[in-house]
């Protein structure tokens, strides 16, 4: 068979040629539409389903929405996991599927199911499972402001050029799934009403927010014909300023009307925060983060986001700009002038050794012209199966195996032609040429088993690995097809091209003329020979040396210790400050601002440094108030002055944070942070999860195990997950005094609600944006739990009475986090490790 397609080659080389060159056009082509990256995607196939309600507490988070999603998911085909976290005002449940799923099946199951069941109350504010996966955030940037216009704007300013600028302008990008915001102020009009004006004016809080959204509405009336022409009837009452909900009315008492200005403040406000973001030791910022549709090219992706950045940019008021701190594209330069790197040095290394060793200079460049053939029948094969190009599968290309059945072929054949060199000298070009045909043909299928079959060998190698599935497989499996490509591309020129090649451009050489070649080959026999006689003749001692030098390498392979792949450096660091369960937003906000001005002033390798904390609008990243990612953008290592490698920078980070009381830190990157949490539930490199029911038991026994585990060697940061221990102000009804006024819970819950957090009565319009118009009560009246003691409720009979009357109301310790796998309640100990960086 192999004959066959070798003789068919030699006596049809222009359809050989032919096909040759379409593998370069297709080749070339492949390496334009692949998609680049910077390393594998290796997260599974998730789908994370996220709630947020700014009124429910942890424990009702977990009972109302976290646990009856788990119910209602657990049965669904195809699910392998399930684990979700509830905080105050936030749920997400992640499920895993099998591979198998795809991606839009889930999704579509996950939703037929949630509209469906009738688990979920009325209380859910929004629920969304984006199509991103943990590389997704692709471009983050803050909007900043130039210096000399730091008084012209502030965080809410800044948060409306976000939502209402540059966040519609990113949307639309084909494989943009979502521009998530973080940080600043999200604008409302807000009426802070005065329960004081309220009580003497005999007017309840339903009648102001009753009053706000009868007077805030549109409507039409069809449409008159007159004077052969069409009338269409607009009745326009949308509220368009603050003026106008001053004077809209409340009430009529003996014909003087009541305005909502006579019993509340009308003014501007802003949502509820659980989240912010701080900037380069300057305070507050507003955060853009770019998330990439799953299987999106992540090059492609973030050159169209640049592009629209700039176009951006220009239409951005005076003295903001968009100041992008981490942008993947420069992971991926990296990455992609690392593997390109390594393939050309390889591929000219292999080229002169095979020139120098063959000693014939056509014959090393015919063995030669193979690599970047077997490479381009790999990309080409890469872009049919949907492998794309990063470290990994590039990476791992080794041209010398890959043209192992190509020099035994070529060297054989250029001997054959040298030893026949009298022959083919004495006949005429024709017959020359046919004469190097038959010794071709002879020659490569003389070969042709032996090269076929340590390929072979090699291929079967790689079975193991692609067999591998989960996150083994999506890490290795490209390394293993790029490779087998490569590897059965080069099978296919050496009985295609290679014996044409040969037969076409090697010509006789001199046999008796010794060049570099022979004389390096005599030197290597004169050393080889005799060591090779002394060892046949020392087999004792031959063989008790290796059995040694075998037995020290297992005891050091038995001491070495692992991991499942070196951790690539990315560049820039993620520093995570651990503080008191239940700190402040404010104080937070402060602390961060306080890390970065230490660490821009005493490192000049620092170029920037964002903060990110507690959670955003779309909250992928589910941290609490006094959690934060502190990311740290480095300067080229080549202007380092204070440290020679990461892990030294890490150590002087953490000494110089130290007079920062009553926080711990932990080093993590980007990527990494984001791969553990997606794959595991956990940010760090090991984590020791304890299952149980009692929040508090739980919390004791973790604290234990982080105690137990503190000092063990190689162990650089631990922390136990907080899960309780949130200040909460809490409300115990009395029914008994509720029913004797004639009121009920939900009533109470309402105003409640309404009062701390405010309660929507519609939307003001400026132009094309939208602000909700909000009823909440008056700033001074919600700052301690007095003002919650003291709010007065409406009686069905017509006065108030304060919540006092009705509830017990005091200060106590409720749950901060709930975390479960598989419906179990857990804690996490995380531990991260000293472990070495692979540096780009």
């Amino acid at each position: 068979m192999l004959s066959y397609i070798i003789n068919f080659s030699i006596k049809n080389k222009f359809i050989v040629l032919l096909f040759t060159t379409f593998i370069i056009g297709f080749g070339l082509y492949s390496l334009s539409q692949i998609p680049i990256g910077a390393v594998p995607d290796v997260t599974n196939n998730q789908v994370q389903v996220i709630t947020t309600s700014r009124n429910l507490s942890t424990q009702d988070m977990e009972q109302f929405i976290t646990y009856p999603v788990e119910l209602e998911m657990a049965n669904l085909p195809g699910v392998i996991e399930i684990r979700s976290i509830s905080k105050f005002g936030l749920s997400v449940v992640t499920i895993v599927f099998n591979d198998a799923m795809g991606t839009f099946l889930p999704r579509q199951l996950i939703a037929e199911k949630i509209k469906s069941s009738k688990r979920f109350p009325k209380v859910l504010v929004r629920q969304k499972w984006d199509i991103t996966t943990g590389l997704g955030e692709i471009y983050q940037y803050i909007l900043d402001v130039e210096p000399e216009f730091k008084n012209s704007y502030n965080a809410e300013d800044l948060r409306t050029i976000q939502d209402w600028v540059v966040k519609r302008q990113l949307s639309g990008i084909p494989g943009v799934v979502e521009v998530n915001t973080w940080g600043g102020f999200l604008k409302q009009y807000e009426v802070a009403i005065d329960t004081e004006k309220l009580n003497a004016m005999a007017i309840s809080a339903r009648d102001v927010f009753t009053a706000l959204e009868m007077n805030n509405s549109v409507s039409g009336g069809g449409y008159i014909e007159k004077v052969n022409q069409a009338f269409f009837i607009r009745g326009e009452g949308l509220v368009s300023s603050l003026e106008d909900i001053r004077n809209i009315v409340v009430k009529n008492t003996d014909g003087l009307p009541i305005y909502i200005k006579d019993v509340a403040k009308v003014g501007f406000g802003s949502a509820t925060r659980f989240g912010a973001i701080t900037g380069n030791g300057e305070g507050e910022k507003v955060l853009g983060q770019v998330m990439m549709l799953k299987d999106a090219n992540s090059k492609k992706v973030i050159e169209a986001v640049k592009e629209r950045v700039a176009e951006i940019s220009k239409s951005l008021p005076e003295g903001v700009y968009i100041n992008a701190f981490l942008d993947r594209s420069e992971l991926i330069a990296k990455t992609t002038f690392t593997v390109t790197e390594n393939l050309v040095l390889g591929c000219l290394i292999v080229i002169f050794v095979l020139v120098l060793l063959l000693g014939n200079f056509r014959s090393g460049l015919v063995v030669a012209s193979v690599i970047p053939l077997c490479l381009l029948f790999a990309l080409s094969f890469m872009y049919i199966f949907g492998v794309d190009a990063n470290l990994m599968s590039l990476g791992a290309i080794d041209f010398g195996i890959i043209i192992d059945g190509a020099v035994i072929i070529v060297e054989y054949i250029a001997f054959q032609i040298t030893q026949k060199k009298l022959e083919i000298n004495a006949l005429s070009r024709t017959e020359r040429q046919v004469f190097k045909d038959n010794i071709t043909i002879k020659g490569a299928s003389k070969m042709m088993n032996s090269a076929i079959f340590g390929q072979l060998i090699i291929l079967i190698v790689f079975i193991p690995i692609l067999s591998l599935s989960g996150v083994e497989g999506k890490m290795f499996k490209p390394m293993a097809l790029t490779f087998s490509f490569a590897l059965i591309g080069a099978m296919i020129f050496c009985f295609t091209y290679v014996p044409v090649v040969a037969s076409l451009f090697l010509k006789p050489s001199n046999a008796t003329h010794k060049n570099v070649s022979v004389k390096l080959m005599n030197w290597l026999n004169k050393i080889y020979e005799p060591t090779i006689d002394w060892a046949l003749r020392s087999k004792k001692l031959v063989l008790g040396i290796a059995g040694t030098f075998l037995a020290i390498s297992i005891y050091l392979y038995s001491t070495m210790g692992g991991e499942f792949v070196p951790t690539l450096d990315e560049g820039d660091f993620v520093i995570q400050p651990i503080l008191k369960t239940g700190t402040s937003l404010s104080n937070t906000v402060k602390t961060a601002t306080e890390i970065e001005k230490i660490l821009l002033k005493q490192f000049p390798e620092v170029k920037q440094v964002v903060t990110r904390i507690g959670a955003a609008e779309v909250p992928t990243d589910p941290m609490s108030m006094e959690e934060s990612d502190v990311i740290i953008v480095l300067n080229p290592k080549n202007e380092w002055t204070s440290a020679s490698s990461k892990d030294e920078l890490a150590d002087k980070f953490k000494e110089a944070l130290a007079v920062i009381p009553g926080m711990e830190v932990e080093f993590t990157q980007p990527i990494e942070m984001r791969f553990n949490e997606l794959i595991t539930g956990v940010r760090a490199d090991i984590a020791i999860k304890i299952f149980g029911d009692d929040l508090d038991i739980l919390a004791k026994k973790g604290n234990e195990i982080g105690a137990l585990i503190e000092n063990v060697p190689g162990a650089a940061d631990v922390s136990v997950e907080k899960i309780a221990g949130l200040p909460e102000m809490n409300v115990q009804y009395n029914r008994a005094k509720i029913a004797r006024y004639g009121l009920n819970i939900q009533e109470l819950n309402d105003m409640v609600s309404m009062g701390f957090a405010g309660k929507s009565a519609g939307s003001v319009f400026e132009g094309e944006k939208r602000f909700d118009l909000v009823v909440r009560l008056d700033k001074d009246k919600r700052q301690d739990i007095d003002n919650l003691e003291n709010l007065y409720v409406d009686l069905p009979s017509g006065g108030k009475i304060p919540l006092s009357e009705l509830a017990e109301i005091s200060y106590q310790k409720g749950a901060a986090k709930i975390s479960r796998d598989d419906t179990r309640r857990r804690i996490v100990v995380a531990l991260m490790c000293v472990i070495g960086i692979y540096n780009l």
